[in-house]
């Protein structure tokens, strides 16, 4: 399998488990829901209206993925898995990125005090078990590629095994050893026709 492949069949679960992750720190950093609503759109979160299509978009790339993992596996090209510290690596730099280019955009200035902000750090801690589920996605994916991919060789083999063509056996002509012109008439005196 190609190492662009699985990272496309990767990065959507970690992008939706950082997403999870940003949900959460804000939901325990803010628990009243009018707070929560006043800090997310101070902060720059407007673009989150768009979250329904953004996953629909990396649901999509994640199955076409998927469907070209399973093509891979029966042409019998090896799996290349990833390193699991990316899953631990990309959630946490996506978060920090993410948090401070929401303010940037939001206050036009670089927002230093980002860090110094209660659903930050909230926010780091959580994109860790979020990042271990994204990791036990991504190997259940592989793995299920696959298992798909044996079941349709199998299939295949099966399918081939049936409709394998019958050698049919076509007549053919059958030569018998000729007999001596006079055999038949000195049968009894001579030797027997058929070794017995």
């Amino acid at each position: 399998m190609r190492r662009g492949l699985t990272w496309l069949l990767v990065l959507p679960a970690i992008a939706v488990g950082s997403q999870i992750a940003h949900g959460l720190a804000y939901q325990w950093a803010y628990p009243q829901a009018h707070l929560r609503v006043t800090e997310l759109a101070y902060s720059g979160h407007g673009y989150l209206a768009y979250a329904p299509a953004a996953l629909a978009f990396l649901g999509a790339v994640q199955l076409i993925a998927f469907a070209v993992a399973v093509l891979d596996a029966v042409r019998r090209r090896p799996a290349r898995s990833l390193p699991a510290w990316v899953f631990l690596v990309i959630p946490e730099v996506g978060f920090v990125l993410q948090e401070h280019l929401e303010r940037l955009f939001a206050a036009g200035r670089f927002p230093w005090w980002t860090a110094l902000e209660p659903s930050f750090w909230r926010g780091l801690v959580l994109q860790l078990p979020l990042a271990l589920a994204a990791y036990l996605v991504a190997r259940l994916l592989l793995r299920a590629a696959s298992v798909v991919a044996d079941v349709v060789v199998a299939r295949n083999r099966r399918t081939v095994a049936r409709r394998a063509p019958e050698r049919t056996l076509r007549p053919q002509l059958v030569f018998l050893p000729r007999q001596a012109p006079l055999a038949g008439i000195a049968a009894g005196r001579a030797p027997p026709l058929v070794p017995g």
